[in-house]
């Protein structure tokens, strides 16, 4: 859970220290973060697909399909991240056409370009993160995560005020800071996983290989589709963000707010899904069917006891959380408004993240990501669009929008598991 909070904490610890800058500032990161997250939840969900292969074959004991995997999965994953970066290049002539203010447009697009650059070596990072995971490795991948977000403030402080003789780049700087954190995520997790002991009967040695196309394909199978879940997912959230900009840039910092304090619950909430997928799929390789019912009950119940716990957290200080982002009063009384919907959906958020890892571990993607399709984007945005832009409700019709979608998508999901569940005991 630690470790995944790593990815949402860098955009957590942006928004709080650039909306010090003010509100144009705040949802000039907003609009870039909106559009760059995008790409970067389906790197994530890409990388994800070595996960359930080596906790399979842990789980039956297959040693030598490990290294095959990592060597296959590092040059796709690199490829991937190589290819992400061209095409959110592409992205930055569509933010003049997304209906926002003229005065955030230029700035996020120079934020947005380095922070692109970022995705190279965060991929590179993801096959040896999520490697480690599948053979039960965790730790690690918490100790640099919390590191390199320290690293990230630190940086942000002296890039962005200018601080300690350090020039004063503003925004630009806050994404130099991400940049170089992720470049030494990326270092740190490669010379782990080569050194440690524990890796050594894999010969993890990277090197060029001859693709396998069974196994390139493997990855691919799961990979893929994971990734178009969490784009569908996450791309309602940041149209909606564009929805939000088109009404007004104090709408759209508001909605960066509540968005960002949502995240951080949610990104936690896919550690347990995360491990939700290693231990269905090693259990699944060992045939231990009371054990994958056991593992069921838990993470389930983990996800529900964790969001409720958020759910009240937020509740009890959400007319405090907004004021480290913002000191516009007008802002800060959307946010605190907003942040009455996160509370309400944090339960359905949850469960809907972990049935995706649980399923994930069955490798069962295709259903799933039709599941997340169907209600993100036939029905959650296009309602999100009517409510906000054409009814009073203004941009609290995109926080109703948002729970009723993320309820349907728990509920099908949920549904999906168990039947597969009592298909395999």
């Amino acid at each position: 859970m630690i470790g995944q909070l790593g990815h949402i904490m860098v955009s957590v610890a942006d928004s709080i220290m650039v909306g010090q800058l003010g509100t144009l500032a705040l949802a000039a990161v907003a609009l870039a973060s909106s559009v760059y997250v995008v790409f970067l939840v389906f790197g994530i969900g890409v990388a994800y697909g070595i996960t359930p292969l080596v906790g399979k074959s842990a789980g039956k004991g297959f040693i030598h399909v490990q290294g095959v995997l990592l060597r296959h999965a590092f040059w796709i994953n690199l490829l991937v991240g190589i290819g992400l970066f061209l095409l959110m290049l592409l992205m930055l002539p569509v933010m003049d056409y997304l209906g926002q203010n003229p005065a955030i447009v230029p700035p996020a697009r120079s934020y947005f370009v380095i922070v692109a650059s970022s995705v190279v070596p965060l991929m590179i990072y993801l096959s040896f993160k999520q490697f480690a995971e599948g053979l039960e490795d965790t730790r690690m991948a918490m100790i640099i995560s919390i590191a390199c977000n320290l690293i990230n403030i630190g940086l942000n402080y002296l890039l962005i005020y200018g601080a300690w003789g350090f020039p004063e780049m503003g925004i630009v700087g806050a994404a130099w800071a991400t940049l170089i954190a992720r470049i030494l995520m990326m270092v740190w997790i490669w010379l782990y996983v080569r050194r440690a002991k524990k890796f050594k009967i894999y010969a993890l040695r990277i090197r060029f290989v001859r693709f396998r196309r069974k196994i390139a394909y493997r990855l691919l199978q799961i990979g893929l589709p994971s990734g178009l879940q969490y784009i569908f997912e996450v791309g309602a959230f940041s149209l909606a963000a564009v929805f939000a900009g088109m009404i007004s840039a104090t709408a759209l910092a508001a909605h960066q707010i509540a968005i960002n304090i949502a995240s951080v619950s949610y990104m936690a909430v896919t550690g347990i899904g995360a491990a939700a997928t290693v231990r269905v799929s090693n259990q699944r390789g060992k045939g231990g069917k009371k054990n994958l019912e056991m593992t069921s009950k838990s993470i389930f119940t983990m996800a529900f006891i964790w969001m409720v716990f958020c759910g009240l957290i937020i509740l009890g200080f959400r007319n405090v959380l907004p004021e480290f982002y913002s000191d516009d009063p007008t802002v800060i009384a959307l946010a605190k408004v907003m942040l009455l919907i996160v509370v309400l959906f944090q339960i359905s958020d949850g469960l809907q993240a972990v049935a995706l890892g649980a399923l994930r571990g069955f490798t069962d993607v295709r259903i799933p990501t039709l599941i997340t399709f169907c209600a993100y984007w036939l029905i959650t945005l296009p309602l999100a669009y009517g409510l906000s832009q054409h009814t009073t409700l203004g941009a609290m019709g995109i926080w109703y929008a948002l729970a009723g979608g993320l309820t349907l998508s728990a509920v099908l999901l949920l549904r999906r598991y168990y039947r597969l569940q009592r298909a395999f005991l």
